[in-house]
């Protein structure tokens, strides 16, 4: 099953061409219900919808350094710290648009604007402190993020060792374009993913590339306590902007067009829009690291 968020926030499920509306408020919320929702009766031809971000969670754990290649390339990347597997962080919930919406440039703070295609998942009941065995009974379903991120601010960053800002920045987390719910799912470890700028493959990888298994992750997460609707990231596949060898010839830029693509799952699609393009104002800009702030 594929769940949607539409419109102006209406849930509903999809069925071949069709959108059957929910009657719950949120996606949230339909989680919290354990998916026991009525119908309301409408049903809306999909074309005729605005698909938005499936959900908003509570919480939203980001893990990185998490596939063997894309671990391997970082190796190149003059990183002060070193990115070990598994690292965890949050995410900026109020960063997340949906599919089709516009990642907004904003080039006062950033010249380095990077993608990562990640699978993400949903967990679909509350629960804490549990080992990999029982990971299975909590994940509900998943959908494609997009983990936008600036690499100058990131390098920064990294100089203490962590990173979020670079990759909190408002309209930085694409995710979508729906939630499939994992009985449609046979394996989630054996799921091709690509990530496409403008039609050129930037990103090839395979969820089976993963250091630490989604049962792994999902329990190790636990310890902070889930509610239903959460997510977790399961981190990226090889292929990033910032590893290659002239990676100005790669960072994104206004105009571009990304497809993230995850077997099974499905694509997200966005686009790069410049800061005047949202804002009427100048570029936002601010540097803490200058010897006067």
């Amino acid at each position: 099953m594929k769940l949607v968020t539409f419109d102006e926030g209406r849930v509903g499920r999809i069925e071949g061409d069709t959108v059957v509306e929910l009657d719950v408020p949120t996606m949230r919320e339909y989680f919290e219900r354990g998916g026991d929702v009525a119908e309301t009766g409408v049903s809306l031809p999909l074309a005729e919808v605005t698909l938005r971000a499936p959900l908003v969670p509570k919480k939203f754990f980001h893990t990185a350094g998490n596939f063997t290649d894309h671990h391997k390339e970082l190796q190149a990347v003059d990183w002060s710290h070193p990115v070990h597997k598994g690292i965890v962080f949050f995410q900026n919930v109020d960063a997340i648009i949906g599919p089709d919406e516009a990642i907004v440039y904003p080039e006062g703070l950033t010249k380095e604007l990077d993608y990562e295609l990640e699978l993400a998942v949903v967990i679909g009941k509350s629960g804490k402190f549990f080992g990999p065995e029982e990971a299975e009974d909590y994940i509900a379903g998943y959908l494609v993020f997009n983990d936008i991120t600036a690499r100058d601010i990131q390098r920064r960053e990294m100089e203490s060792g962590v990173f979020s800002f670079s990759k909190a920045i408002d309209t930085f987390c694409p995710i979508g374009p729906w939630i499939v719910t994992k009985d449609e799912i046979a394996d989630p470890q054996s799921l091709a993913m690509e990530l496409r700028v403008n039609g050129e493959k930037r990103q090839s990888g395979n969820t089976a590339q993963m250091v630490l298994s989604l049962a792994h992750l999902v329990a190790y997460h636990s310890a902070q306590g889930y509610s239903a609707g959460d997510i977790i990231t399961t981190g990226t596949i090889s292929g990033v902007a910032a590893v290659q060898p002239n990676p100005f010839d790669f960072y994104l830029q206004p105009g571009d067009e990304i497809e993230a693509e995850i077997e099974g799952i499905g694509i997200l699609r966005n686009h790069v829009v410049p800061w005047s393009a949202a804002h009427d104002t100048e570029p936002y800009s601010i540097d803490l690291y200058s010897p006067t702030a």
